[in-house]
């Protein structure tokens, strides 16, 4: 399976990953998906944005052969459990030129789980499904978690329909390229028969030296827009003193965000710039920036936000310029369940349990009141939203091992 689903989005000059929502190599790995499912006789539903769960339901009528909900050409679903079961399973999408495990290999972990449970006779006391959610990184239209948010209905369907990617090309109107019905975008019925959701994820850091652990937290963290502007001019005759480069203001909060980071031991990042008119030979007009800011605590973010915007204005007033701040996304901490964490750590021998700064589909539905956990699989380089992204084989197969016997103890 790993190697199959591998092949799909991947640059050959980069090793990285392109597989935006939507996009014609993230389409073909959600029917990867599906025929993976269809092999084993799940039966798939989906919601009107795409999310996917295919369960395994030994109780419901017609699990000897697939059928999917809302895909383009599919059939009506049958073999749907009536009850709320155990749902795991990760995303499909990557970020721009990312790696080969963020997302993947909890999906892959999944089916591979059920295989397992079902060549030891295994027979589950409430149905078992395996999920693939859509846009989780925010790569194409900028939301994270964009699937899962829309799906427990904390991001509005008009919103996230009206949402553009960077050629300008709306949710709605990628939705209907691919057949799929915006009227249809909604919160999601698959909730409805979500009772626990347990994530597995390639771990993202270096904090975890042993093959498997259990999450404890998900920082909180941000997407802010920061927009600079000032006066375009003439790069060869236009005095140093008498410019208003909103580059010069943008630079020096880079760098304020760097330092206030540290101070506080919290993460800032500008990964994504825009400038106009972005010619070699002008001053800039205006320069917007996207700030990824995250920390331990509620409070210590607000508080790092607050400095950087402060200096940020501070040196606006100086070069004659001006910045706007905006919070596209805010996701305060999400503390798991005490009872399901260390639940799932003693099932698997005391696991270390440790907190996490990225963030996941499992925080969004852990804050819409569903018992939530999530199940690390080391990164021995601790590098990731790269193509140098890694998972050692043998600590992926200790990972399925650890969600099966999870899947086991939550499903009897």
């Amino acid at each position: 399976m790993w190697a199959a689903l591998a092949a799909i989005g991947k640059d050959p000059s980069t090793g990285g990953y392109h597989r935006g929502g939507w996009t014609p190599t993230e389409r073909e790995a959600t029917h990867w998906f599906i025929d993976q499912c269809a092999s084993r006789g799940l039966a798939v539903e989906s919601d009107g944005l795409g999310n996917l769960v295919a369960w395994w339901d030994p109780a419901a009528s017609g699990q000897s052969s697939a059928a999917v909900l809302s895909v383009p050409g599919a059939v009506e679903s049958t073999g749907v459990p009536s009850v709320p079961g155990v749902v795991t399973g990760s995303h499909l999408d990557s970020v721009i030129d990312g790696g080969a495990f963020d997302g993947p290999l909890g999906v892959v972990s999944a089916l591979a789980a059920v295989d397992r449970l079902r060549a030891e006779g295994f027979s589950p006391s409430v149905p078992i499904g395996v999920g693939a959610f859509v846009e989780e990184e925010g790569s194409r239209f900028g939301m994270p978690c964009l699937g899962s948010r829309v799906a427990v209905g904390v991001l509005q369907a008009e919103k996230a329909l009206a949402l553009k990617d960077r050629a300008g090309v709306s949710l709605a109107d990628a939705l209907s390229s691919v057949g799929t019905d915006p009227a249809g975008v909604g919160p999601s019925p698959l909730l409805d028969r979500m009772g626990t959701f347990v994530e597995l994820h390639v771990e993202q850091g270096r904090a975890l030296t042993a093959p498997v652990g259990v999450a404890s937290s998900i920082w909180p963290h941000g997407r802010f827009r920061f927009t600079f502007s000032g006066e375009a001019n003439h790069a060869g005759t236009t005095l140093m003193e008498d410019r208003h480069d909103p580059m010069l203001t943008y630079a020096m909060t880079a760098l304020a965000a760097n330092k206030q980071a540290r101070l506080a031991g919290a993460r800032a990042t500008f990964g994504r710039l825009s400038v106009e008119p972005n010619g070699i030979n002008a001053v800039p007009s205006q320069v917007t920036a996207w700030l990824d800011a995250r920390a331990a605590t509620d409070e210590v973010l607000r508080s790092l936000l607050a400095a950087i915007t402060r200096q940020a204005t501070e040196r606006a007033e100086r070069d004659g310029t001006s910045v706007d701040v905006v919070a596209e996304s805010v996701s305060p901490i999400v503390d798991f369940q005490p009872g399901l964490r260390d639940r799932l750590a003693g099932v698997l021998d005391d696991a270390p349990v440790l907190p996490t700064g990225a963030g996941h589909d499992a925080g969004v539905f852990s804050d819409a009141g569903i018992p939530t956990a999530m199940l690390f699989v080391r990164n021995p380089t601790g590098v990731s939203h790269s193509p140098a992204e890694y998972a050692e084989m043998d600590d992926c197969l200790v990972g399925v091992d650890a969600l099966a016997a999870v899947l086991k103890d939550l499903a009897r």
